[in-house]
């Protein structure tokens, strides 16, 4: 197998674990989109917007391309976990597009890069922030 077609498979699988995190939302009211299910306040609307913005950071910032998407609840007066919920004012349409334009992102660095260009996770130990993408790919798949 080539590198190419390991990278088309690992894509793969992480459009599989896109598709599917959306698909969980499909035919869910408001209120089971966001109904808290632990007691950190994560719902399944706040997944979309964590895996979102999780996605922006490992294929964009670590790989020195960063997204002009502004992310607040990932600045440090945000409140803790907040990626992790979404907000009264963040619509189920806008979080799924954010997701999608996430996808737009992550697709041009996986698409740019080969599996074992580095890159550099900052808010990693420094033991591991030296990363592939390959176990970037990995990691997300895992994310998700």
């Amino acid at each position: 197998m080539t590198a190419s077609d390991q990278k088309a498979d690992l894509h793969r699988y992480l459009q599989d674990a896109r598709e599917a995190l959306l698909w969980k939302l499909d035919g869910l009211s408001e209120y089971d989109i966001r109904r808290p299910l632990v007691p950190t306040g994560t719902n399944l609307l706040g997944l979309v917007k964590h895996v979102a913005s999780m996605e922006f950071g490992y294929f964009g910032d670590c790989f020195g391309r960063p997204a002009s998407e502004p992310l607040p609840w990932l600045e440090g007066d945000a409140e803790p976990n907040a990626d992790m919920w979404a907000t009264p004012e963040e619509t189920r349409e806008q979080m799924i597009g954010l997701y999608r334009r996430a996808w737009v992102h992550s697709d041009a660095t996986i698409g740019a890069l080969a599996l074992d260009s580095t890159g550099h996770v900052p808010w990693w130990p420094a033991s591991r922030s030296e990363v592939t993408l390959h176990k970037i790919l990995v990691h997300m798949i895992a994310e998700t």
